[in-house]
């Protein structure tokens, strides 16, 4: 199906299943612990040796020499893969680096050997006595220090943030300089690990040459193509599979050492192997959320229209990589006749960076949105209408493009309303509860949609019920669910007639879960598949399909009606087909927009620094199922929260690795941390998305986070702490006298 003209009236205006509130049908599995995840596939792989992963205790250089054979002598021990026995590699499209060191060694923790044995315990102990001697390389570890001959380079996160190395619109220097009101302002934020609850884990098993392996991945396709490359075998002779993953946040789109080292332990060893990283390999082994250094300026008249902005941000990645791309909803948020907007890309040896929940705007906003409030301060506006007075509803580098659907003003009006802003003293550090200081804050929210093509297959049984099959994974989103609504809508069943099979490469390519992309061409390429179902049973029934109304489980056509089931009596129907994106996401910008609000109390003392109130307003399109969007909004208001005030993987420039690499050092929001809640979600259909008239969620509500609990601390405390995380030493000298 091709979607090129804006969607018209069809079958999910209905809305009586799409668009409603209503529990995950995994839930049960996931609740009773029955959901098997990458790791406990036990019917399907009985007698599963474990393998266990050398990790390099180098950040760059070589491996001198390789001593198994204590290792090879030890108890249970079946096999040891290297690089000088695994045979030719290759190395996947979206990887960075090379998922096996040998002999040269990229980053710290890179997998050195995987060692294969009986039971854990065995292959863990015989880990420890495989002998590697290095020859160290020279490195850069420092980001500020790498960033100051960094070139100048552009990029894509693939997940609809991007923009050249250098962008400019009209002359900013020069509007800048004559600004009536100027801010120049720098921030930085650290590096993050995305710190899921399930770790990176596959099991493997040989069939002969055909390998089927259990993932926890987030794109089936790209993982499958990425391990057949790496492996050097044909596609069609692995079986890659995902049902249930426990949480990716952007880990997870790529193929990682897990699932390469398993495939080669288990040839090695004959036998079916399980491999799951530690937390401290997962954090230096795998990829994370770069850390940036940003500058914006700012020049606006008094009236506080911007006349000149720009936003300039450094990053680094292993040589290869991609800058993360902070800049790119600068390019789109507000108003502006001049315009730059430029990144640097720093090479550097820690591990590898790449995308983490809304890569891009997560840290870019960050920063951002704390200018917007500086400059609203020198400019004696509210936050609030300094952001309204320069609200735009085109692109501001091509003004004849317009929004498909832009409803940032109403977000931060109706925020306004319901959380009480115009009881917020604008003049810093004035509010007390005892011995708390209190403060409002406040960020837009912004994330660009992304159309993906995306697949699906359609099964009639007899017996009426309707299964849909799609490699789409569920990473905790819901999928699973608004697949099985968007089913049972087009085929007018109830949803307990709908089967959903997800997470397999046996299954029609789907667009996968990322870049909030998924859920919304997910279901679209299931609408698809759906409208070829529909055909197919009009003309089993003899029904015109274009007046075709399937509803109660029966196909009405004029005065003529028919039990679904029906249809297929002569034989299961099956329809498959995928939706394709024409021009309509070129001719309009595809945004999603909100508005973060945030109450803090920061302790006069202590400086330590608690959340009171949090509330998000979003605009993202047709809401398939607001039960499970706002879990998605509150786990991004959560990790935001994690981002302002405690996430920081720490950099030992000395060495080149994470220093606080597990859950015990590296610091994550709990329950005790995050106060209540509330989501809202504006009424909004966007035509011009796809035929759901949907767009996504899961990212929009993170995206701005950060930056409304620095300026609800700013106004509590009248500090303004412009690197995060904001931990008390960066302000605890500076608060207002406590007598």
């Amino acid at each position: 199906m091709k979607f090129d003209t804006p969607a018209g009236q069809n079958p999910i205006d209905r809305m009586q299943v799409v668009g409603r509130a209503m529990n995950r049908i995994d839930g049960p599995l996931k609740t009773t612990g029955t959901a098997p995840y990458a790791y406990e596939h036990h019917a399907e792989v009985p007698n599963a040796a474990y393998g266990y992963l050398v990790p390099a205790a180098i950040a760059k250089g070589r491996i001198a020499s390789i001593d198994t054979r204590a290792a090879k002598a030890a108890p249970g021990v079946l096999a040891i893969v290297t690089a000088q026995n695994a045979g030719p590699l290759g190395k996947g499209d979206k990887n960075t680096v090379k998922l096996l060191a040998g002999p040269d060694v990229d980053h710290y923790h890179q997998a050195v050997a995987v060692v294969v044995a009986e039971t854990f315990e065995q292959a863990r102990a015989a880990a420890g006595l495989v002998r590697v001697d290095y020859a160290r390389g020279a490195a850069q570890f420092d980001l500020d220090q790498a960033l100051k001959t960094a070139p100048l380079t552009g990029g894509s996160s693939g997940e609809g943030s991007g923009a050249p190395a250098v962008d400019r619109v009209g002359k900013f220097e020069q509007a800048f300089a004559a600004a009536a009101v100027t801010l120049d302002q720098t921030y930085s934020t650290p590096d993050h690990s995305h710190a899921m609850m399930e770790p990176f884990a596959s099991i493997a098993a040989w069939n002969g040459d055909e390998l089927t392996l259990w993932t926890s991945n987030q794109m089936i396709n790209w993982g499958h193509e990425d391990l057949a490359k790496t492996l050097g075998m044909p596609k069609e002779k692995i079986r890659f599979m995902s049902p249930y993953v426990g949480g990716g946040f952007g880990g997870k789109l790529f193929l990682r050492t897990d699932a390469v080292m398993a495939a080669l332990g288990a040839k090695a060893a004959g036998r079916p192997v399980k491999l799951a990283l530690s937390r401290p390999v997962i954090a230096n082994n795998t990829t994370h959320r770069p850390a940036t250094r940003q500058r914006i300026r700012i020049g606006a008249q008094k009236d506080g229209t911007i006349t000149a902005i720009a936003h300039e941000s450094g990053s680094g990645d292993q040589p290869g990589g991609s800058p993360e791309t902070a800049v790119n909803q600068t390019k789109l948020l507000y108003a502006g006749a001049n315009r730059m907007i430029s990144m640097r890309l720093a090479v550097l040896n820690l591990p590898e960076g790449n995308a983490m929940r809304a890569p891009g705007e997560a840290p870019g906003m960050m920063a951002l949105e704390i200018a917007m409030d500086e400059m609203a301060e020198k400019l004696g506006m509210d936050p609030i209408a300094f952001r309204i007075k320069n609200d735009t509803q085109v692109d501001p580098e091509k003004p004849e493009r317009r929004f498909s659907q832009r409803e940032l003003v109403r977000c931060l009006n109706e925020g306004a309303q319901r959380f009480g802003w115009s009881r917020r003293n604008a003049k810093p550090g004035q509010v007390r509860d005892g011995k708390w200081l209190v403060g409002m804050g406040v960020a837009s929210a912004f994330r660009n949609h992304m159309n993906m093509p995306s697949a699906a297959r359609v099964r009639l049984g007899q017996d009426g019920v309707v299964t849909v099959e799609t490699d789409m994974t569920d990473i905790g989103t819901g999928s699973y669910t608004i697949i099985a609504q968007t089913a049972a809508e087009m085929m007018g069943v109830p949803v307990e007639a709908v089967v959903v099979k997800l997470g397999s490469s046996a299954y029609p390519v789907s667009a996968g879960s990322g870049g909030q992309f998924g859920a919304a061409n997910s279901t679209a390429g299931v609408y698809a598949a759906c409208v070829k179902l529909r055909e197919q049973v009009a003309q089993r029934l003899g029904f015109n399909s274009a007046d075709a109304v399937f509803q109660g489980s029966k196909v009405t056509s004029g005065n003529r009606a028919a039990d679904l089931k029906q249809a297929a009596q002569g034989g299961e129907l099956v329809g498959e087909d995928k939706i394709e994106f024409g021009k309509l996401g070129k001719e309009y910008q595809l945004s999603t927009f909100g508005a973060h609000f945030v109450e803090v109390g920061v302790d006069a003392y202590t400086g330590a620094t608690r959340l009171r109130r949090m509330l998000a307003v979003c605009a993202a399109g047709r809401i398939i199922n607001p039960k499970s969007a706002r879990s998605q909004v509150i786990g991004a208001m959560t990790m935001g929260v994690g981002s302002a005030l405690m996430e920081e993987l720490a950099v030992d420039t000395r060495f080149g690795l994470f220093i606080n690499h597990d859950l015990a050092l590296y610091e994550v929001p709990v329950h005790a941390d995050i106060p209540h809640q509330e989501v809202v979600f504006l009424p909004e259909v966007d035509d011009k998305a796809n035929p759901m008239k949907a767009k996504g969620v899961g990212e929009l509500g993170l995206c701005g986070v950060g930056a409304a609990v620095a300026n609800a601390i700013y106004n509590a405390t009248g500090v303004r702490v412009r690197d995060y995380p904001i931990t008390l030493d960066k302000h605890l000298d500076k608060l207002p006298a406590v007598a």
